[in-house]
Order: C-alpha cells, then sequence, then structure tokens
C-alpha cells in the first residue's frame, strides 16, 4: 500500500485515530474474498473518500465499520473499541437508503430519534435544522414511498444525523441528487467535520473526492494509496493538456459553430492522436467539449499535439495547462494495478445509415426521431411539467437536465409513451397514434432510472429474455448476447444472480438490455449513477458508438461532466425549460462571473465564504474554491484571502448548470411575492 507521508504526520500530531483497520479480511460463502488485508487508520474530523471500481469492496468495508457485519479475521477498533461497543456513536447511509416506505418523513425521522433515545427538546431542534438544510421541511407528512430517489437520499442523511454521531459512514449518499443538493449535502459535511464529526464517504464521483481531506483507493479488497488530492495528484507526476479544436461550417454564408459538428470532430482528432506512438502522450481522451491529453512533458507535448492534428487538417483554438483530475488519479493508478478498459466493440449488425426521414418516408418534421409540442403533465393539483417542445432528429444525443422534481422523468415517460400527456403532442419515430405499439416498441431502447432487471435471474439470463422480448431473429440472438456481454466487460458476471451484484454492475447489464436489439432511438435515465469512471468511460463510448450509426439518444444525468458528451442539452426547473442549447452555448450564456478561489486552508475558507454569498455560490472544486458573483465589485467580501489567489476562470457545466436552475427559482420566487403583495 502506498500510503502517503501526510498520513503519519497527521497521527503523529492528532494521537490516537477514530478509525483503526488492520489486516481486515472478509470471505463470503462461495469463497469470493472482498476484502483482503484492508489497512487504514482515519483521524477525528477527516472528510474522508473511498474510491474504487465495482466490487472493490467499498460496501463491504462500510459495513464492517459500522459493525453491520463481521469481518473474516483483522482487527477494526471505532475509538479503541470493538464497532458493536459503539454503534450509538455512528450514523449510517446505506446505498438503499434503508427507510420505511410506509412511514412519512416525519415518522421516520421520530422512529430514528427513538431508536438513539433522543430528548424530545433535542429532536425538535434538530428535525428543523437538517429538514430545513436538505429542504425537505415542507414535505414532513409525505410518504416516504411518495418521494423522489433524491429526497428520499436526503431523507436518509436526516436520519443518520438526527443523533449526532461522532462517526458519519455515507455509501454513494449522492446518487440521484442534482447537482444542487449535492453541493448542499458537501457543504453540511464540511461544516460537520469542522466542527469535530468525523465522516467516510465511499463515492464513484471522482470530483466528490476532490472535496475530502485524504482519499483512499480501494482495488481488490485492499488500500493501494492513500492521501489528499492534492498529494495524490502531485505524485501522479504528469501534467494535463486542455485542447479546443477550432470547428466552423459555413450556415448561409456565415461561419458558425455546430454542436454535431464539434462533437464528430473532437472524436477524429481524438483517434487521430491516438495514432501517434510518442510514449510522451499518455492518456488521450474525448471529455466535454475538449480533449484532454496527460503527458510527461507539457512542453514537448503541446509541440507533438500541434503537429500531429496540423497534419490531419485540425486547428487548435485553446491549449492550456491544468493540473490532473482525482479521475486522472484513478484511471492510471488502476492501469497500473493492471485493470483493462474494453475499447468501443462494433455492433455485430452492418452499420445502420442515420436516419434522415420519418417512417412514411416522408422529409416533414426534418426527420426527427422525437419531436413534442407545448407537452404538460397535471397530477390532480400539481403541474409537473409545463409546455414542453422537443425537436430531436436522429444521430444526436440529446440531454435533459434539471433539479431533483423538475419534471426530467416524468417528460421521459411521456415521451416513449409510457404516460399520456394532460395535454401537447408527441411524435415517437413518425408515430404520433398509438405511441405503445408494438411496431414502435421494437425501434425503443430504454433504460429507466429504477432498475428494470430481475434479481433472481443471472446476467445471462436477464439479457436473453430482453433478446426475447425484443424479437431479435434467433439466428442473430447469440451474436447479440456475446457483443453485449463482452462490450459492457461482464464477462467474469455472466452467471453470477442479478440481485446481490453491487449497483454499477447493475447499471452495466441494465444498459446492456436496453442496447441489445440497437435501437433507433435510446431513453437513458441517469445510465451511470454508481458506475465507476472506467465504465462510465465505456458507456459513453458506446453511446457515440450508436449515435454514429443513427441512434437518436435522450439522456439526463446529475453528472455534469458527462452531459457535456450530448450535442444539445434543456435545463429544467420548476416543471419547465430556462435555458437550451450546446453545453458551450448554455456555459456562454450565464449571468454573472466565475472566480476560483485558493487558501492554505480550504475547508476553512470555503466555510467563511458560504457565510458572506448564497451556499450556491460557492463549491470547492479539488484544492481551490469556485465562487459566483454577480460582478466583480462583490469580491471586496473575500477576506483574508490574498488578490493574486482568486482570478476568473470560465464556466464549468455545473457551475452553470446551478447558477441558471437557482436564478430561475429566485425569480419565481420574486414573481409569487410581488402576487402575494398584490
Amino acid at each position: 500500500m502506498n500510503v502517503l507521508s501526510s498520513q503519519e504526520n497527521r497521527t503523529e500530531a492528532k494521537g490516537k485515530p477514530v478509525v483503526s483497520l488492520s489486516g481486515l479480511t472478509k470471505t463470503y460463502k462461495g469463497g469470493h474474498k472482498a476484502l483482503q488485508g484492508l489497512d487504514l487508520e482515519i483521524e477525528k474530523g477527516d472528510l474522508f473518500g473511498i474510491v474504487g471500481p465495482d466490487g472493490a469492496g467499498k460496501t463491504t468495508a462500510l459495513n464492517i465499520i459500522c459493525g453491520i457485519m463481521k469481518s473474516s479475521s483483522g482487527k477494526i477498533l471505532i475509538d479503541g473499541k470493538a464497532p458493536n461497543l459503539v454503534r450509538e456513536q455512528i450514523g449510517y447511509v446505506p446505498q438503499n437508503g434503508a427507510l420505511y416506505p410506509e412511514l412519512t418523513i416525519e415518522e421516520s425521522l421520530r422512529y430514528e430519534a427513538g431508536l438513539h433515545s433522543v430528548s424530545a427538546e433535542d429532536y425538535e431542534q434538530r428535525r428543523d435544522l437538517y429538514l430545513k438544510k436538505m429542504g425537505l421541511d415542507k414535505f414532513a407528512d409525505r410518504l416516504t414511498s411518495q418521494l423522489s430517489g433524491g429526497m428520499k437520499q436526503k431523507l436518509a442523511l436526516c436520519c443518520a444525523l438526527i443523533s449526532e454521531p461522532k462517526l458519519l459512514v455515507l455509501d454513494e449518499p449522492t446518487n440521484g441528487l442534482d447537482p444542487i443538493s449535492r453541493r448542499e449535502l458537501w457543504q453540511t459535511l464540511s461544516e460537520l467535520t469542522q466542527a469535530g464529526v468525523t465522516a467516510i464517504v465511499a463515492t464513484p464521483f471522482l470530483d466528490e473526492a476532490e472535496r475530502c481531506s485524504r482519499v483512499a483507493l480501494l482495488y481488490e479488497g485492499k488500500v493501494h494509496e492513500c492521501g489528499s488530492p492534492k498529494e495524490l495528484k502531485k505524485a501522479l507526476n504528469l501534467s494535463r493538456l486542455d485542447i479546443e479544436i477550432e470547428i466552423d461550417i459555413e450556415n448561409n454564408g456565415e461561419k458558425t459553430e455546430s454542436s454535431s459538428a464539434t462533437f464528430a470532430s473532437l472524436a477524429q482528432a481524438t483517434e487521430a492522436l491516438r495514432k501517434s506512438d510518442s510514449e510522451n502522450l499518455v492518456d488521450i481522451f474525448t471529455y466535454g467539449d475538449h480533449v484532454e491529453v496527460l503527458t510527461r512533458d507539457f512542453e514537448r507535448a503541446r509541440q507533438e499535439v500541434s503537429e500531429g492534428l496540423q497534419k490531419e487538417g485540425f486547428k487548435i483554438s485553446h491549449a492550456r495547462q491544468t493540473e490532473p483530475s482525482m479521475e486522472n488519479v484513478f484511471v492510471m493508478r488502476l492501469r497500473e494495478l493492471g485493470v483493462k478498459e474494453v475499447p468501443p466493440k462494433p455492433f455485430p449488425s452492418e452499420s445502420r445509415e442515420s436516419q434522415s426521414k420519418n417512417s412514411s418516408g416522408d422529409s416533414k418534421n426534418n426527420g426527427a426521431a422525437i419531436s413534442a409540442r407545448g407537452l404538460q403533465k397535471r397530477f390532480d393539483n400539481f403541474q409537473a411539467v409545463k409546455n414542453f417542445d422537443l425537436e430531436l432528429p436522429y444521430g444526436e444525443i440529446y440531454g435533459l437536465l434539471g433539479a431533483n422534481g423538475a419534471g426530467k422523468t416524468t417528460t421521459i415517460k411521456m415521451l416513449c409513451g409510457l404516460l399520456a400527456p394532460t395535454a401537447g403532442q408527441v411524435s415517437l419515430a413518425g408515430e404520433t397514434g398509438d405511441l405503445r405499439s408494438r411496431k414502435v416498441r421494437k425501434k425503443i431502447g430504454y433504460m429507466s432510472q429504477k432498475f428494470t432487471l430481475y434479481d433472481a435471474l443471472t446476467v445471462q439470463e436477464n439479457l436473453e429474455f430482453y433478446a426475447s422480448i425484443y424479437e431479435i431473429p434467433k439466428a442473430e440472438r447469440q451474436k447479440r448476447l456475446d457483443w453485449a456481454i463482452e462490450a459492457c466487460n461482464l464477462a467474469d458476471m455472466r452467471k453470477s444472480i442479478v440481485g446481490p451484484l453491487p449497483r454499477g454492475w447493475k447499471q452495466r447489464v441494465a444498459f446492456g438490455a436496453a442496447v441489445l436489439h440497437e435501437p433507433e432511438i435510446l431513453f437513458l435515465d441517469e445510465p451511470t449513477a454508481g458506475v465507476d469512471p472506467i465504465a462510465r468511460r465505456q458507456i459513453w463510448s458506446l453511446v457515440r458508438e450508436l449515435a454514429k450509426k443513427g441512434t437518436a439518444v435522450l439522456v439526463t444525468t446529475h453528472y455534469l461532466d458527462e452531459a457535456e458528451y450530448c450535442t444539445r442539452m434543456s435545463l429544467m426547473a420548476n416543471s419547465s425549460v430556462v435555458a437550451q442549447g450546446s453545453p458551450r452555448e448554455i456555459k456562454a450564456q450565464t449571468q454573472g462571473k466565475l472566480f476560483e478561489v485558493r487558501s492554505d486552508n480550504t475547508q476553512k475558507t470555503f466555510l467563511e465564504l458560504s457565510k458572506e454569498f448564497e451556499p450556491w455560490r460557492v463549491s470547492i472544486f479539488g484544492s481551490s474554491i469556485h465562487l459566483l458573483v454577480d460582478s466583480e465589485a462583490d469580491l471586496a467580501k473575500v477576506q483574508d484571502v490574498p488578490k493574486d489567489q482568486i482570478k476568473p476562470i470560465p464556466f464549468t457545466l455545473e457551475d452553470a448548470f446551478i447558477a441558471v436552475v437557482q436564478q430561475s427559482r429566485n425569480q419565481d420566487a420574486d414573481g409569487n411575492n410581488e402576487k402575494g403583495a398584490k
């Protein structure tokens, strides 16, 4: 295990660790070894992140720390005692939330408080504090079965906090949370750890690992790297070169940028660079609206990349040096440990030409795969979707983004015919009548937010079931099944029962089932939730391959970095679309100015800025802080930070998303206040 020197320094300075694991092993029935000599020391006040590929042993380790499960061998101490002796001091948020569907939010909290003997006075105070912080205070009487996935995650955290534990353990707590809720949750964790609470968070999102004070990388039941994000990135000993390609097309005599052209050209540029035999270009990947190159020698790489792209006819518009991300650390370290990335595997059928006409052969509707006009959905007195319009051609990847409860899943269900709209019209694959007809269903692939797999069946049996449902000819069926198994890297899991599999593996199986029949239209509702970065790259490579062959893809995601793979997108808030365009267009039209603030004590500065500014304007990104202000004059509120440590930066899509959605909410609130005053 490569444990960086900071751990020794912290142990020497702070004394005994809160959590100590030594030689921990866990072997399940059947001989599967989940943990193989796990060693860790976690100090008081640590915001400690645990990352690793699917099946690395993260959940098993957390269950043992919480006293839910016993290890096979090794030693574990929580505050110098066995976990079962200090359970009252531990708050745990499992992946599924472990909530009772028949209880309301209020009843769930009161039940949890009773288990921990919380006094009535303390309960009232803490309930009000945490429900308000999580935005659940207006829904206290709602049944948990009626909550969205994101709201359930927030309630599970409130239940864990109601006893004010000394140790907080969270297993992928932000799955299903929108970027605003994620930011609020991490701010809460930062406040708690600054007050002395120790928090352990397992997460598949490497941008979240950047917010931790220390991070451990698990692989095959062992810790292979441990340190602060800054130390881990420095130990990588690589630089990163981010490249933007200049892409212009003629449009009525004027040069404009096309999101589809950007998408295709970036893929071509990436392939051109990958053909280079230079050992200096360690990793090349199309990421968002740019190409990312990891290199040992930055200046040499800039020259090699420039010359290589010029030979292929590409012109670089921007090339800048940035520090590696935690995702870079994760991917490179796993490669060193022998983890293989499966390259995109061509679909078994011959390439289908991109659809350009509707089913009648007519060129009307611009050959749209999906067309929606004035789409609305009302549930009793609640307006879930208001006047949604969409024109999605074949061969495009369209993102539908929004806060929890904005109406994304409801919109998808209406577009694919699972839910009848209250008003408006939908055309799907040229059909405007029966959207659930056999003819239309065979053209559609749908991966829902909730698992559509059968837990009692194996991976192979689930895929066989979907192959029959989609009526794949028997002569082609085995070829398609073999393709899905290999393309989704499921060979080792082929005979495994789906139920016990980690969430990330289930997502891979569900994706394989959704694209098995090579659909003309593909709906993906949060397809990579809980999936590690290597598998996420793999899934998106397959999505891009489908789009190249003419499939229209509509996707929702809370992972904003991957949303940049979309050629166009809509941002939804309060049941309506509040912004629309390509990723670059949305970032360019965002109001306000974004600044990077650097400090010797990032966590402390983050908390101080959160008191001066609205919390949604402040977020930790690695060792720095992103601060959104309306004008530079607002920077006068930033105290105790040298001016040379504050610099303007371009918007990330996450910053733009949060700004647009929050500003829309504020405008709605102001409008309602004005109506109330009248």
